[in-house]
């Protein structure tokens, strides 16, 4: 999924990670100041138009789904934004976000960075 998203569309797309199948209405009821309901029709429109969401109707209503796991997105967005605010580079971003929360991380999570960064030495070093 490396469609560009608006701050609205990824609220809808974050509102159906976490649900699954709902409703526009249901969409629109979970939403922090919220559009109007023909605003929320016209944004899933629209992400259904750039294949980020699917929908099926049910009696007289539609449900609403992504197309894509939250994995799958949530890597998408990380290129992107690597790529947009820190000149491709993953160290600069790993550097920005323990910078952020280096004094926050426990000891697990310090550890599964360790491993990680490992693992991507001994890959290279193949």
């Amino acid at each position: 999924m490396s469609v560009k998203l608006s701050r609205r569309e990824r609220e809808i797309m974050d509102i159906l990670f976490e649900l699954g199948e709902v409703s526009a209405r249901e969409i629109l009821d979970q939403m922090s100041e919220p559009p109007g309901y023909s605003a929320i029709r016209a944004m899933l429109a629209k992400l259904v138009q750039k294949g980020s969401v699917q929908f099926r109707q049910d009696r007289n209503r539609y449900l609403y789904s992504p197309t894509v796991a939250r994995a799958q997105a949530r890597e998408s967005a990380l290129k992107h934004l690597v790529k947009t605010f820190f000149d491709n580079s993953p160290a600069l971003a790993a550097n920005a976000l323990l910078g952020m929360d280096g004094d926050t991380l426990d000891p697990g999570e310090l550890a599964r960075l360790r491993a990680m960064v490992n693992q991507i030495d001994e890959q290279q070093e193949q």
